[in-house]
Formats: structure tokens, sequence, C-alpha cells
């Protein structure tokens, strides 16, 4: 732990961790099926993602129709999740050397947290993993700071010695506001431009080059 610059790492899932976009994509287009509309592009559900599943899908459908596609895209989710889910390059690697040298280890996601727990356990990272805190496990989402503050008190790590690990302006926000710096890979929802606007501490081109900077 001494040659490790922080002793606690939380993790954002989607776009850092994880690659989900495709079984997300394809439940928004099974949902928009649904009611006759044809489905959206990449981009689309991209740009949409990251604020929790509520307020994602409330970009696509609006009054009655957003109670409905609730429920059809949560239905056909809870099936078909665990499909074309994947690790992100390097993300492995990270936790294990991360772990192995004693560091505590967190994720902190908008998605709801008993899916994002049946996922890291299918991906076999569970085990290295301190806590997973998701949507509905609180009253808070990213980027409340008490959501950030919560998971820090959950694992008992001091924000001095604790860095949050994200793909998004939310990440950001998330970490600062809980008084950690926040270190982005631009593997996800944002381009380095845009996480460099949003102010992030650092940026990595991928979860690879983030460990090299730890010194792993």
């Amino acid at each position: 732990m001494a040659s490790l610059p922080f002793r606690t790492y939380l993790f954002d899932l989607d776009g850092t961790l994880i690659d989900h976009f495709a079984a997300i994509q394809r439940s928004y287009t099974h949902t928009l099926a649904h009611f006759g509309r044809p489905a959206p592009t990449r981009a689309e559900v991209r740009s949409a993602v990251g604020g929790g599943f509520e307020n994602s899908i409330a970009k696509f459908f609006v009054g009655r129709d957003l109670t409905e596609a609730l429920g059809v895209y949560r239905e056909y989710w809870d099936r078909t999740m665990l499909q074309d889910v994947i690790l992100m390059p390097g993300a492995r690697d990270l936790l294990t050397a991360l772990h192995g040298r004693g560091a505590v280890l967190a994720v902190i996601t908008n998605k709801l947290g008993s899916s994002s727990r049946l996922i890291c356990e299918h991906l076999g990272i569970q085990p290295l993993l301190r806590a997973v805190v998701g949507a509905k496990d609180t009253a808070w989402l990213k980027p409340e700071p008490e959501f950030t503050r919560h998971v820090l008190q959950l694992v008992g790590a001091d924000p001095a010695s604790a860095l949050l690990v994200g793909d998004s302006p939310y990440d950001i926000q998330a970490a600062h506001g809980g008084g950690l710096p926040a270190w982005c890979v631009s593997i996800g929802t944002h381009t380095a431009r845009e996480l460099e606007q949003a102010g992030a501490d650092r940026i990595f081109a991928g979860l690879p080059e983030l460990g090299q900077a730890l010194g792993l």
C-alpha cells in the first residue's frame, strides 16, 4: 500500500469498467419497436445514458408512454442484461493488481444496484470489490455528493486517500462533491476534450494507461 497513491478506489461501471452499450441499445430498440418507432442510433443511446435509468429513458418518452416504456424496457432488460456485457480492456488486470496490493475497491454507479451486482458476479469481479452500490440502493444518484459520501462511509474510506475513476461529467461532479479527485478514461460516453472541459483531474486513453500512472 505504501507505493500506491490512494488507498480507496471508487469505480464507475458503464463506460469505465464494463462495455454494456450493445445490450443497452438492444433494449432501447426493443422498447421503441413496441411503440412502432425506429431503432435509436448508438450515438443517441450513448448521449442518453449516465443519469440513471428513469432519466435516460425519459429522453425518448413522455407522459403515459414513459410509464409504459419503463415496464417494457425493464422486463426485457431483466431477461437479457447478461448478454453482450464485457469488461473494458485492462479492467480485470487493474482491479486484480489493486486488490492484490491491499487497496479497497468499490463500484459507484447510476445503473440499478441489483443489476450491477449481478453483472459484477457474472464477469467474475465481485470478489475484488468491497461494495457495489447503484440506483435504488440509496436515495441518491451521481452527481449528488451524498451518494459519494455514503459509499465512502460504507467501505470505511477517508476521502483524503480515495480516488474516483469514471468516464463522464457525472463522475467528475460526484468525485469533487465528495472531496475526491476524478481520474477519467475516454473509452465511454465522453471524449477527452469533454472530460477536460468538465474538470477531470487526469484523463487517460484507457484503463491500462491509468494503471501505469498508479505504478502498477
